[in-house]
């Protein structure tokens, strides 16, 4: 079965309520249900103390109305493993987003460690009430270690989209990392994790943008970059990013973050042939995000029409890096009111 077509069917099955696992095979499962139980024994248990919280007011002196950011998923979302606020990366984000956009940002961090996609529903319940501008989501890797169907991971993901846009707030998720560079995870269940994972990030990609979405293929935070230097960008447990990891998630984010809220140069508005962006049938562009780390994939038209016979139309682009801007601590939110 080729790529394109595991990812149709894995999101077919998340529509439909089949099981999701022909695409990977019974027998993977069986293995991947195995071997990533001795991988979680290598990593360890989670730590007691939670990450810092990333929520409050951002952009200090800057110019209202705020920016309001919701920050959804699990511990990558939360930055498990930093000891300061300003390492998160809410705060990051946040600033970069303050920065970038001359606004004031008001960001609320609903992210829990340990949180799997079926958890996103109680998250996005907390969420709504703030009437977030743009909602980001980062979920996944706890789907594939805890062997969830990833029938039932997508299904909740674009549940979890739906119910956001249709309140009004743009969605940035970030696709499923390839969790085959993660150093406890030994061979074969190496290969099954790495198989699982893209896979996921492909169908995530096609459940989001049926619900009105844009993804950005995670691959590079647990990608090549990390394969190269798993000491700097990876922590102590060598499952969670390290504070240069963090820093290059919200690298990757800031750009699609700002196009959302419509905050990018008139010059970044078009599609750029020469840097590999264009617009292909969902199923092609969600396996060439998988691939191609850093991609931002959304919903557009061809001749007026959503959709062509190979299904959606999507936008694929390579966003322009944004100067990095350190993280700041949160001032206290009971200081300012939301306008």
């Amino acid at each position: 079965m080729s790529k394109a077509s595991a990812a149709r069917k894995l999101a077919a099955a998340a529509l439909y309520g089949g099981g999701g696992l022909s695409a990977l095979g019974a027998g993977l499962y069986g293995v991947l249900t195995a071997e990533a139980r001795l991988a979680r024994k290598t990593i360890g248990p989670a730590r007691e103390d939670p990450p810092p919280d990333a929520t409050g007011w951002y952009g200090r002196g800057r110019p209202g109305p705020a920016i309001k950011i919701a920050l959804l998923g699990d511990s990558s979302a939360a930055g498990y493993g930093v000891e300061r606020v300003e390492d998160t990366p809410g705060a990051l984000i946040a600033s970069a987003i303050a920065e970038h956009a001359d606004r004031r940002v008001y960001l609320r961090a609903f992210c829990v460690v340990g949180a799997k996609s079926s958890d996103l529903a109680a998250q996005v319940d907390r969420a709504l009430p703030i009437e977030p501008d743009v909602t980001i989501v980062l979920i996944g890797g706890n789907d594939v270690t805890h062997t969830m169907r990833p029938s039932h991971s997508v299904r909740y993901l674009a549940e979890g989209v739906r119910r956001l846009m249709s309140a009004g707030s743009e969605v940035v998720v970030g696709t499923c990392p390839d969790l085959g560079t993660v150093q406890p995870i030994a061979p074969p269940l190496r290969q099954v994790a790495r198989a699982w994972s893209r896979r996921l990030a492909a169908a995530q990609t096609i459940a989001v943008i049926e619900e009105g979405g844009r993804t950005v293929s995670l691959g590079d935070i647990l990608g090549p970059e990390f394969a190269a230097a798993p000491a700097l960008l990876f922590g102590p447990d060598q499952f969670h990013p390290s504070e240069e990891g963090y820093r290059a998630l919200a690298r990757v984010l800031v750009p699609s973050l700002l196009a959302a809220l419509e905050q990018v140069p008139e010059e970044e508005v078009g599609l750029e042939a020469f840097r590999g962006e264009g617009v292909l049938p969902i199923t092609r562009a969600a396996v060439q995000a998988v691939n191609e780390p850093g991609t931002e994939l959304d919903g557009t038209e061809v001749a007026g029409r959503r959709a062509g016979v190979r299904g959606l139309w999507v936008e694929l682009r390579h966003r322009r890096s944004r100067q990095h801007v350190p993280g700041e601590a949160p001032e206290d939110a009971e200081a300012t009111a939301v306008e």
